[in-house]
This record gives C-alpha cells, sequence and structure tokens, in this order.
C-alpha cells in the first residue's frame, strides 16, 4: 500500500469518531459489563435479547461472554448492515470489542459486589441500573451497545412495529427461553430489569450531557 493511500485509508476507518466519543463508548462498556458479571451472573437474574441470550449460552455450553458476545454481535451486525449504515456498524463493533475486554477484565478477579442472590428484587433494580447506564452511554454516541440494538432495529424495519414493541420482542422470546434454567420467579425479577434498563436508556438518550457535538 502507498504512503499516499495510507491516510485516506485511516481517514476512512475513523470517519466520524472522536477521542471523547471513544472515551465515552469505552465508560459505557465498562459499567455495563462490571453489572452483569458482578450482579447478573452472582444471582442468575439474565436481561433478554442478546444479553441474555449470551448467560443463556453460558450456562448451557460453558462458553465465556468474551468469545460469544462477538459472535452473538457480529451476527446481528451482519443482518442489519443494509438498514443501520456503514457508521453505525463501525461505532458498533468498537462498543462490542470494548465490552469483550471489560468482561475478559473482569474475569480475572473474583466478585466485586456482594451476592444478592437473597435479595432477588434488589439484584433486579441494581443490575437494571447498571446495564441501562451503561449502554445509555453507548447509544447516545451513535452506535449500538450490542446485537440487541441491531436486531431490534431490523424488527422494527422489516415489521414497521415500533422500536419499543420490537425490543420487547426480543427481551420476551429470550426470557422464555430462559425458563430452561431459571425459576419463572427469577424470570419476574428479569422482567424488572428489563424494564429498569430500558427506562434508563431511553432517559439517558435524551439528555445532553453525553451527547458528541455536531
Amino acid at each position: 500500500m502507498s504512503e499516499k493511500k495510507k491516510p485516506a485509508l485511516l481517514k476512512k476507518l475513523t470517519g466520524g469518531l472522536s477521542v471523547r466519543m471513544v472515551t465515552s463508548i469505552a465508560a459505557g462498556a465498562m459499567i455495563c459489563s462490571f453489572g452483569i458479571h458482578n450482579i447478573h451472573q452472582q444471582t442468575g437474574i439474565t436481561e433478554g435479547g442478546v444479553i441474555g441470550l449470551m448467560l443463556l449460552t453460558e450456562h448451557w455450553f460453558g462458553i465465556s461472554p468474551a468469545y460469544i458476545t462477538p459472535v452473538l454481535d457480529i451476527a446481528c451486525y451482519l443482518l442489519a448492515f443494509k438498514y443501520l449504515g456503514g457508521t453505525f456498524i463501525k461505532i458498533s463493533v468498537i462498543s462490542t470489542a470494548c465490552i469483550s475486554l471489560f468482561y475478559k477484565i473482569w474475569e480475572m478477579f473474583p466478585p466485586m459486589l456482594p451476592d444478592l442472590s437473597s435479595y432477588p428484587f434488589l439484584a433486579a433494580v441494581s443490575g437494571g441500573v447498571f446495564v441501562g447506564i451503561g449502554v445509555g452511554i453507548i447509544v447516545r454516541q451513535g452506535g449500538s451497545s450490542g446485537g440487541d440494538d441491531a436486531l431490534a432495529l431490523t424488527i422494527s424495519h422489516v415489521t414497521h412495529w415500533r422500536l419499543s414493541r420490537a425490543y420487547l420482542f426480543t427481551d420476551l422470546t429470550v426470557l422464555g427461553l430462559s425458563l430452561s434454567y431459571i425459576s419463572i420467579s427469577k424470570i419476574i425479577y428479569s422482567v424488572i430489569t428489563v424494564t429498569v434498563s430500558s427506562f434508563l436508556i431511553d432517559r439517558i438518550q435524551n439528555l445532553k450531557l453525553f451527547r458528541i457535538p455536531e
């Protein structure tokens, strides 16, 4: 590759990105993955969508979230590429890499939070807060925290459903499958954590604090 082509390629790969944006994505990935590893995985309270599918796969096949998350996300991104555009995919790939990296970091240490298994309602709310804040920060940057957003947007586009309905469809589908290893009482708490995280994601999307200037 010639020296002239290198700057052009680099500019194309980094176009639409900024240090502040990447830093925000990394912060969101750190918060989200911390909550899932230290609360969801400890207590058995799952999320819907790709996060719930990731935990389902980890339970039945013993595959680390650090490996299964990119596989599930990439599959969703490939499905949604024609509807979401290159910039969205570019930002989302960065967030997926950040989440996988932080999962590996958290797995190197014992749980950093108390086991809330005896307090499922507190676990559901706390887990929802971590996921909602972390994902909300990432989505605010114009990308996605993972395949959930890409999949929901694709379903919404194809079916003409409201986006909230598309998210609910994927969440309830995965939670239904999760009944294969999680009791119905815990699934109820999973519905609570999904509701909390969805609420926070929506709220953070409307805050100026995390908005990247045009």
